[in-house]
């Protein structure tokens, strides 16, 4: 029997699921742009692995509104990983969030980069300095790193 905060599901492995209207489409964006290979391929669905967490692209008739973050990296250096990305090709989004801390009024942040206080304070963390982007299917991705 469990108790609260100790279900079956606090003890599970999670794993995101990205929907793709076009799967070779998306393996060449998540190969070519993000440097990510497959670590299992099966009909429908390719699966990736990093830092020891598995996500999912399937092919799906449906698509993501791409309105919010569907899954995002936390990493250690932000601008090393925003440089990295932008060098492959990936385009960041001006995610829309005006009056947000450290974005400039109507405008872009710096280097494509956001700072929001208060974020995650659970870790430890002031806050956080975050990155968005699009994969090729429309899905929202995001980056991040805890400014501690």
């Amino acid at each position: 029997m469990s108790t609260a905060g100790e279900g079956v599901l606090a003890r599970a492995h999670v794993a995101t699921r990205l929907p793709a209207q076009d799967l070779d489409r998306a393996r060449r964006f998540y190969s070519e742009q993000l440097g990510l290979e497959p670590v299992d391929e099966r009909p429908g669905g390719l699966l990736y692995r990093c830092g020891g967490v598995d996500f999912a692209v399937f092919l799906s008739t449906g698509a993501s509104s791409g309105t919010f973050t569907q899954m995002a990296w936390e990493v250690d250096d932000i601008e090393e990983a925003v440089a990295e990305l932008k060098r492959r090709g990936v385009v960041f989004e001006d995610v829309g969030l005006p009056g947000l801390p450290g974005r400039p009024a109507g405008g872009r942040t710096a280097d494509d980069i956001v700072e929001i206080d208060g974020n995650y304070p659970s870790k430890g963390a002031r806050g956080e300095r975050g990155a968005w982007f699009r994969d090729s299917e429309g899905n929202m991705l995001g980056i991040g790193q805890p400014v501690v």
